[in-house]
């Protein structure tokens, strides 16, 4: 586990959890959701986020499609695809297992997440 590949796909990780619990959203939805589950820690700029978006799309782990939003607004919608909820299962994993690592690297002993 290198430093650079213990951060990379962060927030691809976070964009299929958010749509895991919450359901269909559009970037800016997706946007504020990590925002205020994060208790506002978290900001994910359009920057990180519209790529992420595109990539995971390329990738066959969310699909999108345009409709209008609560705004009246056309916007593109989200949602998991089976293959990406196999895959935020296994990334969910390894991160639990990362974090365990760090953890007791850090000396938080018995800390241990599943």
């Amino acid at each position: 586990m290198s430093g650079i590949d213990s951060i990379y796909g962060t927030v691809d990780l976070m964009i299929l959890q958010t749509l895991q619990a919450e359901g269909p959203l559009h970037g800016l939805g997706i946007a504020e959701e990590i925002h205020r589950v994060s208790e506002t820690e978290v900001s994910v700029e359009d920057s990180a986020l519209y790529p992420a978006l595109r990539r995971l799309e390329e990738q066959g782990l969310i699909e999108g499609e345009w409709k209008i939003s609560e705004r009246g607004r056309r916007a593109r919608f989200y949602d998991l695809t089976p293959r990406g909820r196999e895959h935020l299962d296994v990334q969910t994993k390894e991160w639990a297992r990362r974090v365990g690592v760090i953890g007791r690297v850090l000396g938080f002993g018995g800390v241990r997440i599943r």
